[in-house]
């Protein structure tokens, strides 16, 4: 949490020995201008001891398949093939700037590869619905940030016998993100490339130690880090600027297991409001988002916004095509007083 220190305000008198207060108290707005307050939303938050979950009519916090709750974490799914679960948030999140951090721990019984299939974050328009991506719906209105463990395109070209390009080789696990407008779909066999908006390789299975995430939407702009070294020190993941997100959307978090299986362990989702300085341009520009995009990127169903028409813009153009049809009608009129000059003379 950024902290502001507060300087103590002096009158200036005039002598050189008190501009040193009014230096530091310029330093310190500076300074202040360019923090980022955090404030712990509860209501979005999920931490133990989970009281009532899944299971009272009070909680904040639905359950969905197989996902269970214990003292210790909320798991997504066992360590058993074919299993799904979820838990998603019940309130509705109304803010523009946040930052979610999410404390996960995934384990299981298989090595290297031979796990899966892995768990999602969402924050969409529907919630409670399940489905094929990480155990919910496919075609999803929002963000989805993936925690993949099992790499099926290069498994499916050994199963297939045919030559994997190193070129396009990843290390799994892999975190990738999708911002989707419910027109896309997310491609299983490829892993989700073809939608993804950035991602990075994060080694999070069997660590004896805590592993975190975190995603923060500030000014239009995703950020992904991860802390999986147990040392408290963030790492960059994924950084995309010009992301649209709507408000009033769903936060959740999913899992599923195929031939395959791990635990995935949820021990806490902790959403922060973070109160950020903008210039009154930033303000004019922050205008109400009501589909999910990325900037410079076309995604289906979605055209391109234009900027707004200036006054005076507007202006020439009313002027001038006004001028345009006066001089269309003088035209108009010098033509048909020769065309009746002409038919008169032809007449006589």
């Amino acid at each position: 949490m950024a902290v502001v220190e507060e300087v103590e305000w002096r009158p200036w008198r005039g002598s050189r020995d008190s501009l040193l207060p009014l230096l530091v108290l310029l330093l310190g707005a500076l300074v202040a201008a360019d923090q980022t307050e955090e404030y712990l939303k509860r209501e979005h938050s999920l931490s133990k001891p989970y009281q009532g979950v899944g299971s009272s009519s009070s909680s904040l916090w639905d359950l969905m398949g197989n996902a269970l709750v214990t003292p210790q974490y909320v798991r997504l799914t066992p360590d058993m093939q074919s299993k799904q679960g979820a838990v998603w948030n019940r309130v509705p999140c109304y803010l523009r700037d946040w930052e979610l951090q999410v404390h996960f721990k995934i384990h299981g019984q298989g090595k290297k590869n031979l796990n899966g299939d892995g768990f999602a974050i969402w924050y969409t328009k529907d919630k409670m619905q399940p489905g094929p991506v990480f155990g919910s719906k496919d075609s999803f209105m929002g963000l989805g940030v993936f925690v993949d463990t099992y790499p099926n395109e290069e498994k499916q070209h050994e199963s297939q016998k045919k030559r994997y390009t190193p070129g396009i080789q990843r290390i799994f696990p892999y975190v990738s993100a999708m911002v989707n407008n419910g027109s896309l779909t997310y491609d299983h066999s490829r892993d989700g490339r073809p939608t993804e908006i950035g991602g990075c390789t994060a080694i999070v299975r069997n660590l004896n130690h805590d592993t975190f995430l975190v995603i923060r939407y500030v000014k239009r702009r995703l950020t992904i880090m991860i802390d999986l070294d147990g040392k408290q020190e963030w790492k960059d993941c994924l950084d995309v600027p010009g992301v649209r997100l709507p408000r009033g959307y769903f936060f959740g978090t999913s899992a599923v297991t195929g031939d395959l299986s791990d635990n995935h362990d949820i021990i806490s989702l902790k959403l922060y409001q973070l109160t950020v300085a903008r210039s009154p341009a930033e303000e004019k520009q922050d205008k109400e988002v009501f589909t999910p995009s990325v900037d410079n990127l076309k995604l289906p169903g979605v055209e391109t916004p234009t900027e707004p028409m200036s006054g005076f813009a507007l202006f020439l153009i009313i002027f001038f095509s006004l001028v345009g049809l006066v001089f269309a009608g003088v035209i108009g009129l010098i033509v048909y007083n020769k065309w009746q000059e002409r038919s008169r003379k032809h007449f006589y």
